[in-house]
This record gives structure tokens, C-alpha cells and sequence, in this order.
């Protein structure tokens, strides 16, 4: 009998998904469509409103805040911010946040 060229090796979901994510390159896609729907549950909904933009490229999130104030305040605060979006996301390492 022909062996089939299906793994049997049985898996849980979670590791299936990352595994799928790996072999065709899309964890860091994932990783950016994941912050951005969580965007509001993690940083409230005052920041949330005021976020305009926001993509990343390169470990390095772009914000795009529509109050001057309140970008003013998360550029004093941008350690504090990235900390916590690594935490929050545990695959996704931001290095660095530029507000545009």
C-alpha cells in the first residue's frame, strides 16, 4: 500500500495555525490585522477615536493621530506604549512607534 503524503501526527489548533503562518510568511500580516482590531480594547476608546491611521512595517508601528495634544502625550508616554502592545501581543515585538 502506497503511503499517503498526509502528516498524521495530531496537533493542537493553535500550533497548526503559527505552523501554517510560518510556512507561507503571513505571522507578521497576521500579527499587524490582529493590533489593529484590538487596537480600541487595548489603548480605550478615547485613543482609539483619535487614531486615524495605523500600520506597521518593519517592527516599527505608524500611528496617525488626529489630536495634537493627545499625540503629544503618547510621544512622552512611547515606552510605556510599546511595552504594552508586547505584552498584549505575544507574537508581535514592536522596536519602535512613529507618530504621522
Amino acid at each position: 500500500m502506497k503511503p499517503s503524503g498526509r502528516n498524521t501526527k495530531t496537533m493542537p489548533l493553535k500550533e497548526a495555525i503559527d505552523a501554517f503562518l510560518d510556512s507561507f510568511n503571513l505571522k507578521t500580516k497576521y500579527s499587524e490585522t490582529h493590533l489593529i482590531a484590538s487596537w480600541e480594547k487595548m489603548m480605550g476608546k478615547t485613543i482609539a477615536v483619535r487614531t486615524e491611521k495605523i500600520y506597521l512595517r518593519d517592527r516599527t508601528l505608524f500611528l496617525k493621530i488626529s489630536s495634537a495634544p493627545l499625540r503629544q502625550e503618547l510621544v512622552l508616554a512611547k515606552s510605556k506604549l510599546i511595552e504594552r502592545i508586547n505584552r498584549d501581543l505575544d507574537n508581535l515585538k514592536v522596536e519602535e512607534i512613529v507618530f504621522i
